[in-house]
């Protein structure tokens, strides 16, 4: 127990830390996906998120689930702080203003790939389905991105994103 603490906090430092390169977009009736991306994972890592921006041209909707073959279950969250302590948890759903947009962004909302079934390698993508309570499902392709570990460095110069 101790030790998936531990990979779900440096999974969760790792969103904090790093940024991202590419994206994919998608759309579903009012609702458009834009900047789909998640992260390379390390070997034995179970853990990853997912970052998007959700954009609505319609009236107010939520996302409510989403899914993917490479993990085996795929849940909502929200890193907030409470007190001096960053917590994250799952959330039923993240609500999408009408005519407006939610950012799932590293340190706040955010998709959780939990129990990855192989690493996530930079370069390749990852199929994610979206539900939204009014707008339906859309799957987006989700880029790979190399985290900070993982990016090539160009000589005398550090930097995370």
């Amino acid at each position: 127990m101790k030790s998936k603490v531990l990979v779900t906090m440096y999974a969760a430092l790792g969103m904090v830390l790093c940024g991202s390169a590419m994206a994919q977009n998608a759309s579903v009736g009012s609702i458009k996906v834009e900047n789909a991306y998640t992260r390379a994972t390390a070997p034995g890592q179970q853990v990853a998120g997912g970052f998007l921006k959700i954009e609505n041209k319609g009236s107010a909707d939520q996302l409510v689930s989403a899914s993917s073959p490479a993990a085996g279950e795929v849940q909502l969250h929200e890193m907030a702080m409470d007190g001096n302590v960053m917590k994250m948890r799952q959330v039923k759903d993240i609500p999408v203003p009408a005519n407006g947009s939610v950012e799932l962004k590293p340190g706040g909302l955010h998709l959780m790939f939990m129990n990855i079934k192989s690493p996530l390698a930079a370069g390749e993508t990852v199929p994610v389905k979206l539900k939204f309570a009014k707008a339906g499902e859309v799957e987006v392709k989700m880029p790979v991105n190399p985290t900070a570990a993982t990016a090539p460095m160009k000589q005398g110069s550090w930097d995370p994103t």
